[in-house]
């Protein structure tokens, strides 16, 4: 789901990011939300947003590779949060104190984004705000979270899965794909790719798209049909691209491409088909003056009413509101 959810609203261009820190945290979980959202910053399309690394008593801490860090900011430094981000947690797992769950209940109830990047995805479960929905983290961990709390719908396919309100992720890296669809859905996908260049990292990976777990990797020979489609198909995107279209392409029965592209991306071919479509309208939108009706065409939609359909169940937003915000 999008974090462009009507329920909320945001302000866009200032905005105070909270990143908690604990003793022990690794130095590459805390550092994934802090590069992206700092180098929105530096670059210039996010210049009021602020970011803040906090503990829970304001003291130092020591991170897993033995960095002391200090000068670290108190938990009063989230009342005023407008995304509160708990990059990692202890490895034991342990249950959230007092403290931290009323943290996160202050942030939620004033309409701040509460962010459970890998195995912070546990703090923002036990506050129960994902009861009910589905949430993600660390593939390793998805049993020990099921088991912890089974009120959650814990995926183990999912990057990320971003409910408007709270979003969490997978495992490590993952954190920096949330985090830039944290950019992207606030403040467009031009912003997002500049980011993402200078990071030199890939601007946008689909949230349904399958993380790398313990399973054997299928043979090069395997993937060849699929990943040959996939790349015809985001060049084609204004041309048929139904199922079975895109199973002739790859020479295979309709049964083993859908079989064999849900295993490769973690998708369904229409889903997928339906993601990208809506990714080139976004750019389209934001970077020509087209008519919404060449816009819908251009990006393979029958016609501008089934795109405005499905855009606005997509991303909560007409399309031409969100060109007026980010065009």
């Amino acid at each position: 789901m999008s974090g462009l959810n009507a329920k909320f609203r945001w302000k866009w261009d200032n905005m105070n990011i909270a990143v908690y820190a604990f003793d022990g945290i690794s130095m590459f979980h805390l550092a994934a939300p802090l590069v992206v959202f700092e180098t929105a910053t530096a670059l210039g399309v996010a210049p009021g947003w602020r970011t803040t690394v906090w503990t829970i008593d304001g003291r130092s801490i020591r991170t897993s590779e033995g960095v002391v860090m200090d000068d670290l900011a108190g938990p009063a430094s989230t009342n005023d949060a407008d995304v509160l981000v708990f990059p990692s947690w202890p490895l034991d797992l342990p249950a959230p104190d007092d403290g931290v769950i009323s943290i996160i209940d202050d942030a939620h109830r004033r309409g701040a984004l509460i962010l459970g990047l890998c195995l912070g995805a546990f703090p923002v479960a036990a506050s129960g705000h994902l009861d009910g929905r589905a949430a993600v983290t660390h593939w390793a961990a998805t049993e020990a979270l099921a088991t912890q709390r089974p009120a959650v719908d814990v995926q183990r396919a999912a990057l990320y899965i971003d409910h408007g309100d709270v979003l969490t992720s997978a495992g490590t890296a993952s954190a920096i794909d949330a985090c830039l669809h944290v950019v992207r859905a606030r403040l467009g996908s031009v912003a997002a790719s500049k980011v993402a260049r200078y990071l030199v990292v890939a601007p946008h990976r689909d949230g349904d798209q399958a993380q790398f777990i313990e399973q054997p990797v299928p043979p090069q020979h395997d993937s060849g049909p699929i990943r040959d489609t996939i790349e015809w198909a985001l060049q084609n995107l204004d041309q048929d691209l139904s199922v079975d279209t895109l199973a002739n392409h790859a020479c295979m029965s309709r049964r083993n491409f859908t079989r064999r592209f849900q295993r490769a991306t973690g998708t369904t071919p229409a889903r997928w088909v339906l993601t990208r479509r809506i990714d080139a309208a976004r750019t389209l939108l934001e970077t020509t003056d087209w008519s919404v009706e060449r816009v819908a065409r251009e990006s393979g939609f029958t016609n501008a009413v089934t795109f405005r359909q499905n855009f606005v169940e997509s991303l909560a937003i007409t399309p031409t509101l969100y060109r007026r915000r980010f065009s």
